[in-house]
């Protein structure tokens, strides 16, 4: 894996921060598992309103921590004073998400 150097030297309390303040997150019940510069690790536990009628985590909900694990990813790399959002994404999901709780890993 390719080591990358942050812009920033406060990068960790930037994403950190940034991530306490965003409310869906908080919703999903989603944490920060792991943080390195341009790697994020999001995980989920699993709770009966985050599923669909199968009882696997729905699309929504993985989609949602796949988006901020790739953009907090980024944002780990991004100079002081900048942010990140979202214009576009794909996701392919190969298969249904079940467990007691659900990764997402981002490496930029």
């Amino acid at each position: 894996m390719v080591a990358f150097e942050p812009r920033d030297a406060d990068w960790e309390t930037r994403v950190r921060s940034s991530f306490a303040r965003q409310p869906f997150m908080d919703h999903l019940g989603a944490v920060i598992a792991h943080l390195a510069p341009g790697e994020v690790d999001l995980e989920m536990r699993h709770a009966r309103e985050l599923t669909q009628q199968h009882g696997f985590f729905h699309a929504g909900s993985t989609a949602s921590i796949a988006d901020s694990a790739a953009g907090y990813a980024a944002l780990s790399l991004y100079p002081p004073g900048t942010g990140v959002l979202t214009s576009e994404y794909k996701i392919n999901l190969l298969n249904p998400g079940g467990g007691e709780s659900l990764w997402r890993v981002a490496a930029w």
